[in-house]
Parts: C-alpha cells; sequence; structure tokens
C-alpha cells in the first residue's frame, strides 16, 4: 500500500483556514481520496495546555511554549497522522510545523532552526497552502465572528512579524493562495491548488 498524503493549511490568525478545511476535504473526496480531518493544536493534553495559554495570555519563555508545540505535534503524529498516512488516507490538518515556524519564529526565536528541526522530525506535507492576508484583516475578522481575540496570539504587532516569516519560507510543498479575495474565490483557489494531488 502507498503511503497516503499530508495537506497543512497554514496563515496567520483570520485568515480563513477553518471556514475553508470543509471545502477542501470535500474535493479530495470527491476525487476518491479517503480523508481525514484533524487540527493542532490538538485536543490532547499539550494541546489543551496550549489553548489555555493562548486564552489567558500567559505566556511561558519561548523555548518553553516552542517545547508545548513540539510534544503536541510528536503525539498528533504519532497517534493520528503517521498510522493514517502508513494506511494510504490523506491527511488535512488545520494547522502543523510552518505555524510553529512562524509564531514561535516572531518569538524571537531562529525560524529556519525550527523549520530544520521540524522537518527531521515530522512527515513532509505534500502541500501547504498557506492562506495570504494581511495581519489587520485576519484580526477584522477575528471581531467578525464576535470572538474577543486571544492575547496570546491574536496582536496585529505579532501576527504582522508572523506574516513575514510565513512570506519568507521558501519549500517546494508551499503553495500560497490569497486569501484577501471573498470566500467562494478563495475556496476555487485551494481546489485548483489540490491538483496536483487529486490527479494521481
Amino acid at each position: 500500500m502507498s503511503r497516503g498524503r499530508l495537506v497543512a493549511l497554514e496563515g496567520v490568525d483570520g485568515c480563513g483556514k477553518t471556514t475553508q478545511l470543509p471545502h477542501v476535504v470535500a474535493a479530495l473526496e470527491g476525487a476518491g481520496h479517503d480523508v481525514v480531518a484533524t487540527r493542532e493544536p490538538t485536543d490532547g493534553e499539550w494541546g489543551r495546555k496550549i489553548r489555555v495559554m493562548a486564552h489567558t495570555g500567559d505566556l511561558p519563555p519561548p523555548e518553553e511554549e516552542l517545547r508545548w508545540f513540539m510534544e503536541d505535534r510528536s503525539q498528533h503524529v504519532q497517534e493520528l497522522i503517521a498510522p493514517a498516512l502508513a494506511a494510504g488516507r490523506t491527511v488535512v490538518t488545520d494547522r502543523y510545523f510552518l505555524s510553529t515556524v512562524a509564531y514561535q519564529g516572531a518569538r524571537g526565536l531562529d525560524w529556519r532552526e525550527i523549520l530544520r528541526e521540524s522537518e527531521s522530525r515530522f512527515p513532509l506535507p505534500d502541500l501547504a497552502l498557506v492562506l495570504t492576508v494581511g495581519a489587520g484583516v485576519g484580526l477584522a475578522r477575528v471581531r467578525a465572528r464576535a470572538n474577543t481575540p486571544e492575547p496570546a496570539f491574536e496582536r496585529e504587532g505579532y501576527l504582522a512579524r508572523v506574516a513575514e516569516i510565513f512570506a519568507a519560507i521558501e519549500r517546494d510543498y508551499v503553495v500560497r493562495v490569497d486569501a484577501a479575495r471573498d470566500a467562494t474565490a478563495v475556496r476555487a483557489a485551494l481546489v485548483a491548488a489540490l491538483a496536483v494531488l487529486t490527479a494521481t
């Protein structure tokens, strides 16, 4: 049995990943893929710890915060992603290691080193769809959903640095999609980007 495919949706808060994920899943299922949808942070021990931190804004030192994300991902890969890929399934995840590269890099850590370590430790995505949008637009969308921005991450200056790192990542598996457009146009662009997977 051939290895499955791994698709990651990435981008700053408010870029539309979570909105678009069901459409990505539907497009892949329509092309015959057996799809598993998931997200990071997970609902496991480390993911719950991260979510509490995000809501309270009680930040640990950057190195400790990075460790939490790495531990959460290690468990995620071991328990869900790796078994699904081994079974030939297609995994679609709302955030993966490029988010750690960008967000923890924006804390002042070496994002290039985080990228190198992540690529050596975790399965590489076959396709990382990075939804690009300005930090101000993303925050406006968060507020429009009647959500209070999370103090740990959803601050415009911080998200601007996150967006800069996302823009600097150059990998063959990265495809950028302009997410400042309306949701229908973004959906069409994402489905078009999936062609490399749906054709095989």
